[in-house]
């Protein structure tokens, strides 16, 4: 049973009678418990609902399109409470924070119906065989799995879980059952890369078509991890071998399956000294929120931008500007590159890309998405900034002007004595900024969506 937090105007729940406050129980005499259940049960013809107000149980039966929604609304998305990380991974992020930061950074999640919901990344640890069996019956596709480990006694000794091993039959029942998975790997030196990598690799291939997409990327360590598994970096010889693993199984998998199917991150071909593939390398870039040729999808983005504008309207070009742009060291040099070409064409567009090193962090993670307000206004100090500074949109909170230490936008724009614009994802927004034009999906979208800058680990 789920309380409804709202009724949407003129829609067939509200014309059929139901109000805020009132307990959805069923709905085809399907219980219903979280999200999962209502938008499954919802998407019939003809629905029986039955709720309660107050004390009284009554029943709406309606007929509507299938698909078309009810217009019922819920305190949350997900209608109960989220469901949290059991692991204690050794590679995890979350455990690097100083103290001190806000509270909501601090939450580990590992709920497989935010991954039916927004894309995140869950270890199956979290979920028992009747969740699964729910997920196959309801066939949900694709799911998103944290698998970093095929090896059963490895997984369990990277995830300080001993069911984390266990927890792959999860995996394989997805698989079997014909769910879509989309994987991760968070590799570490010494631990799950090379003939570990291999394995889990083979075992993930071994899935078919059930298996749409792998992707491997580098772990990224702070230096807030004392008392924490004693974890390396990758240099440019580990990163140089993993990359030869994970292309030998990309090119297996394109000549068996038609698609590449397992990739690596940019900041993987980056840490290796390798130049990035090129753009038809990544097909139709199903891991880019991993940062899988999110540089490429950038530029290619950019480039076709430009040369849409000089066709269309050349004299936008004609704008006398100076932008200056601040961004992590690991991209630095592709970026900076990618925008000489609007450089040689408009000599009157003075645009001074910052690599900004991260201060805050402890100088070991270097991707723009985990830059902060302090960092950036600290080594912008003292610069000609020009016209505006222009950030990534990852930089921010979704959907707030928000960095991670807390500092919002109109603060550094303060500090700076400079404007600060948020610059959503695609290349095409970033031109527009740099010329000052309106963003064309509007200034900073969601830094989740396809296209955002650069991988935030």
């Amino acid at each position: 049973m789920v309380r409804i937090d709202g009724v949407a105007r003129e829609s067939r729940a509200q014309r059929a009678g139901i109000l805020p406050g009132d307990v959805l129980v069923s709905i085809n005499g399907h219980p219903v418990a979280d999200v999962l259940d209502y938008r499954f049960y919802e998407t019939e013809r003809e629905l029986a609902l039955s709720l309660r107000r107050g004390e009284t149980a009554y029943t709406v039966e309606l007929a509507k399109p299938q698909y078309a929604s009810l217009g019922l609304e819920f305190a949350s998305y997900l209608m109960d409470e989220q469901r949290a990380c059991r692991n204690k991974c050794v590679f995890c992020f979350i455990d690097q924070l100083p103290k001190g930061m806000r509270e909501t950074l601090y939450f580990k999640d590992d709920d497989d119906r935010l991954s039916f919901l927004f894309g995140n990344y869950i270890t199956l640890t979290n979920i028992d065989d009747r969740e699964v069996e729910r997920i196959l019956q309801m066939h949900i596709s694709p799911i998103n799995v944290s698998v970093h480990t095929m090896a059963p006694d490895l997984r369990c000794k990277m995830m300080n879980n001993r069911f984390a091993g266990e927890a792959l039959r999860h995996l394989y029942r997805l698989a079997e059952g014909g769910i879509q998975l989309n994987c991760q790997i968070v590799l570490c030196p010494g631990l799950n890369d090379g003939p570990a990598l291999e394995y889990t690799l083979e075992k993930l291939c071994g899935f078919g078509e059930s298996l749409q997409s792998v992707a491997c990327v580098p772990v990224g360590l702070t230096r807030y991890r004392e008392g924490l598994y004693p974890l390396i970096p990758f240099d440019r010889e580990t990163a140089r071998v993993a990359l030869e693993i994970i292309e030998r199984y990309g090119e297996q998998c394109r000549a068996s399956r038609g698609s590449r199917t397992v990739y690596a991150s940019d900041e993987l071909y980056i840490l290796a000294g390798r130049e990035l593939p090129p753009v038809e390398f990544y097909e139709d870039f199903p891991q880019i929120e991993n940062g899988v040729g999110m540089l490429r999808d950038l530029e290619e983005g950019f480039r076709w931008a430009l040369e849409d504008l000089e066709e269309t309207e050349p004299s936008a070009l004609a704008v006398c500007r100076h932008v200056t742009i601040p961004t992590g060291e690991c991209g630095f040099a592709f970026l900076n590159n990618m925008l000489d070409v609007l450089r040689e064409k408009c000599h009157n567009i003075k645009i001074d890309m910052v690599p900004v090193h991260n201060d805050f962090f402890g100088g070991t993670v270097n991707v723009t998405g985990l830059l902060t307000g302090q960092d950036i206004c600290n080594q912008l100090a003292g610069r000609e900034l020009g016209d505006v500074v222009l950030l990534a949109g990852n930089m921010l909170r979704a959907g707030e002007d928000v960095f991670l230490d807390d500092m919002t936008l109109p603060e550094l724009s303060e500090r700076l004595d400079c404007p600060a614009v948020r610059v959503g994802g695609s290349g095409e927004d970033l031109l527009a900024a740099i010329l000052g034009r309106e963003q064309p999906r509007g200034q900073g979208h969601d830094p989740y969506e396809k296209g955002s800058w650069e991988h935030t680990t």
